[in-house]
């Protein structure tokens, strides 16, 4: 019998066979966090897990973000066109 090595993300019970890539989703889930209280601070009638989606979304397309704030807006193109973020979010990390 083989022994597999496994990362778990404790923040939401990920799973993942290589250690760079647990540690990169533990960080767009941190970012996400900061998005989502940032989120609920600016805003503070937002239902909480619509804050939460809006900050994963953020998180996950930090790049585009960077970008538009560089002043290149049409970067945020590809995330405003992609039919249903959230379900997208929940089940591409998740393995």
């Amino acid at each position: 019998m083989a022994v597999i090595a496994m990362w778990k993300c404790d923040r939401d019970g990920a799973m993942f066979d290589d250690k760079k890539a647990a540690d990169a989703h533990d960080k767009m889930l941190e970012l996400g966090e900061v998005f989502t209280r940032l989120l609920e601070q600016v805003i503070p009638e937002v239902d909480g897990n619509k804050a939460e989606e809006f900050g994963l979304l953020m998180a996950r397309h930090k790049e585009q973000v960077i970008l538009a704030c560089k002043g290149k807006i049409d970067a945020l193109d590809e995330v405003l066109n992609t039919p249903n973020n959230v379900a997208t979010l929940e089940t591409a990390e998740h393995r």
